[in-house]
């Protein structure tokens, strides 16, 4: 089959173009990035240099595909005090409707979040509820919706505090039971999806380990030499205010509390729960080494 990936070379999009071009498909990635050409290449696909906020580019790297898996690339902006993730949001989500429309594309495998069932209360997890809504319109085309829990590597954003305080700390954790996934398992579900019978419309969850945020903490530490790591939970105004301090966007800051206060309270995990899938290869333990090393590099 013929098939277009957007995210680039990025965690996802590398380990699914290497299985895909393995299994005999032909597969083009989409890069914003000139130099992944060769490296995109090199793994027998075909660059596209562009980026998805040109309608245009867009359409042709969409047009003759009979399938095209899409997500909604991070924005790394969440410190610029000007930026609107929701425009930015809505702005791709729509060119992807367009392309798709104007290409004929029938079926969809997009990447959206644990948490895209709620219509509110769940922060910046809403954004992915709104790039569900605009692709759920497209009426001739069969979609999954691809929706991952927690990925291991946004752990690596304690760093600092674990350097600097030995400790981990936010609103959510500590004896929550947290769900994390590695993009390795995520890349081989929508692989396995691809070669799986469409049908209009489609969730999956994906997950790899269960561990509450102390078990968590106790797997990282002992990787790191600090076996009595603990995971601290704040109040709401706490981790916000720390976010703040940090230079983060105020309203960003705001939708990563919301977030994973829904976390805390459960909401965010209902749906995961009604529908739980077979857990994923990659373990906490796993990942740790991976953690273990990016913690001795800094």
């Amino acid at each position: 089959m013929k098939i277009t990936v957007t995210g680039s070379l990025g965690h996802i999009g590398k380990p699914l173009t290497e299985e895909l071009v393995q299994k005999g498909h032909r597969v083009t990635v989409i890069s914003s990035k000139p130099e992944k050409q060769k490296e995109i290449e090199a793994l027998g696909a075909i660059a596209a240099i562009g980026t998805v906020e040109d309608i245009d580019f867009l359409t042709t790297s969409f047009t003759g595909a009979d399938i095209v898996y899409t997500m909604l690339p991070p924005a790394n902006s969440y410190f610029d005090p000007h930026f609107d993730l929701m425009k930015y949001t809505l702005s791709v989500a729509n060119n992807y409707a367009k392309a798709i429309q104007q290409t004929s594309v029938n079926r969809v495998i997009h990447l959206s979040s644990i948490g895209a069932h709620l219509e509110k209360g769940s922060g910046l997890i809403l954004y992915h509820r709104a790039a569900e809504d605009i692709l759920n319109k497209l009426s001739d085309v069969n979609i999954t919706f691809m929706r991952p829990v927690g990925f291991y590597y946004n752990l690596y954003s304690f760093l600092p505090v674990i350097k600097n305080r030995g400790f981990i700390a936010a609103n959510y954790g500590a004896d929550d039971n947290l769900v994390w996934v590695s993009p390795m398992d995520i890349a081989e579900a929508i692989a396995k999806e691809i070669e799986t019978p469409a049908v209009r419309r489609k969730i999956i969850y994906v997950a790899s380990d269960e561990l509450t945020g102390n078990e968590t903490a106790t797997i990282l530490g002992v990787a790191i030499g600090k076996p009595d790591l603990k995971w601290i939970l704040l109040s709401n105004e706490q981790w916000q205010s720390g976010l703040e301090t940090a230079g983060m966007n105020p309203a960003i800051a705001g939708g990563f509390i919301e977030m994973f206060a829904a976390q805390h309270s459960g909401l965010l995990m209902e749906d995961y729960y009604r529908n739980k899938p077979v857990l994923g290869k990659v373990k906490m333990k796993d990942f740790a080494n991976e953690f273990a090393t990016v913690y001795n590099q800094k």
